[in-house]
């Protein structure tokens, strides 16, 4: 089936075609100096469902890459001797700052990906995710290529990109309309991350600092020891693990400007070629209508949420069912309404796997029309909602005394193909094993399934959290529910 995308670049939606048999899909990965919370988990998952959708409803070869910042302004801050904010957890800090570095961003790329499995994306799908400070030589030779081509130059130890010559040969601003008029010549941005009103030449390499991490470079005769910029990371690792151009570079609106405008830039000035041919964004995420901040109360982990009683199911589930181009305004009444729709599925795959009498004859028509209309949703920019919605008319609408044999097979199929994007869903019968559960346990679980009954959503959800932090996990099933002790 044909796949349409919004591109960004063109800002309209385009029939997307693959340059090569296997589509080469980038996603801007973490930068790993802390926990990542569900505002990045949303990019990640947006990801995610891209290359599912590419794989079961365009049947494509998918080689994706997503990266790992290892090294920029956030982790040298972090694992600086003496930060403030170093965990304990980490270990205890030395006196080589390089080793700090790496003990910092290995710890929280090991958390990530913990993170992320819980959350349902399976890195084996993943080709590659390199780490930023495996290909400084990479880096090294695309800033010289920028150099070299006069799009570069050196000032204060440091190498920067020239915008304004940048102008002079090709369009800045592809991706986000920039008000040029406060472009001021000769202005250099050190940092890696900046507003989008500072139109000014970005750093590609920084001088080397007392105290933080650097690499030898040597650049037209002289000693430029120092570390990357932020940007031209993605650019080199780009060009060496999917070649250029690619098919498809995805992350969150926010890195449209600068990151990704300027990646657009130095891989044109440097290896005369676009990067990729569609961009794809995701939007913002907000948290009960405001934007998530520590100082709010508002921020979460995906490990808070878990600790809230919330299954990694349901989270998943929750923020892959909000189309990706929406803004999505994360509340709990909505995840708790979300779970709910969960389960009525999984109720409604339950209980076709335990139908074991059929009618003789009945129409498989219907079946057909639900799996193209969700296709077709699936296809048509990813739109997940229209899916879900197509499903749950046809689940609230279905009449069991109507399943044959074949209907269930190919609703089993169906549900099957379903689940590969989805991955939340459990389609083999589940076994009951009551024996070891404690009487205090399935007291608590009797007490939540009648709390459900009577509508009480609240001590419902509050019961299920004392049963998790007790050690048991409660499934919901189409005939009551479920006890399993954890780890089984």
């Amino acid at each position: 089936m044909k796949i349409q995308l919004y591109n960004t670049l063109s800002k309209s939606i385009e029939s997307f075609s693959p340059l090569n048999e296997q589509v080469g899909m980038y996603s801007c990965g973490p930068t790993v100096y802390n926990y990542v919370h569900i505002g990045n988990l949303r990019s990640f998952l947006f990801a995610d469902t891209m290359q599912r959708v590419l794989k079961t409803v365009g049947n494509y070869d998918v080689r994706w890459v997503m990266n790992i910042t290892d090294i920029d302004d956030k982790t040298i801050r972090d694992s600086a001797i003496g930060s403030p904010t170093w965990n304990p957890l980490i270990g205890e800090q030395t006196n080589d700052v390089h080793k700090n570095l790496s003990m910092l961003t290995e710890f929280y790329t090991s958390e990530f990906l913990r993170d992320i499995a819980d959350i349902g994306i399976d890195t084996t799908q993943i080709h590659s995710m390199p780490r930023a400070t495996k290909f400084i030589p990479q880096m090294q030779e695309l800033i010289t290529k920028i150099y070299e081509n006069g799009f570069a130059y050196i000032a204060d130890g440091s190498v920067y990109f020239n915008v304004e010559k940048w102008q002079d040969h090709a369009h800045y601003g592809q991706l986000f309309t920039i008000d040029k008029t406060e472009f001021k010549k000769g202005v250099r941005i050190d940092a890696d991350e900046y507003e989008r009103e500072h139109v000014s030449d970005f750093v590609l390499w920084k001088a080397k600092k007392d105290n933080e991490p650097s690499w030898e470079y040597h650049l037209d005769g002289q000693i430029l020891d120092g570390r990357p910029g932020w940007h031209i990371e993605c650019s080199a690792m780009e060009y060496e693990l999917l070649g250029l151009p690619f098919d498809i570079h995805t992350g969150g609106l926010d890195l449209r400007f600068p990151h990704h405008e300027d990646e657009i830039a130095q891989s044109k000035a440097g290896y005369g070629i676009d990067p990729t041919v569609f961009w794809c964004h995701n939007e913002f995420l907000l948290v009960e209508g405001k934007k998530m901040s520590k100082s709010l109360g508002n921020f979460f982990t995906l490990r808070d949420l878990v600790q809230k009683g919330y299954d990694p199911n349901d989270v998943r589930f929750y923020m892959i069912s909000a189309h990706y181009r929406s803004l999505f305004n994360f509340t709990f009444e909505a995840l708790d309404a979300s779970v709910k729709g969960r389960i009525r599925i999984q109720e409604f795959i339950d209980t076709l796997l335990e139908t074991t009498s059929f009618k003789e004859n009945a129409t498989i028509e219907d079946i057909n029309e639900l799996e193209t209309k969700m296709m077709v949703a699936f296809a048509n920019d990813l739109h997940v909602p229209k899916a879900l919605s197509t499903l749950f008319i046809f689940i609230n609408n279905f009449d069991f005394l109507s399943l044959t044999l074949q209907r269930q097979q190919l609703l089993l199929q169906l549900f099957s193909k379903l689940n590969a994007i989805f991955s939340v869903f459990r389609l083999e019968k589940l076994e009951k094993p009551v024996d070891e559960i404690p009487e205090e346990i399935k007291e608590l679980a009797a007490q939540r399934d009648k709390a459900k009954r009577n509508k009480d959503y609240a001590l419902a959800d509050s019961l299920r959290a004392t049963i998790l932090e007790r050690g048991y996990t409660i499934n919901d099933a189409s005939d009551g529910y479920i006890l399993v002790k954890n780890g089984k």
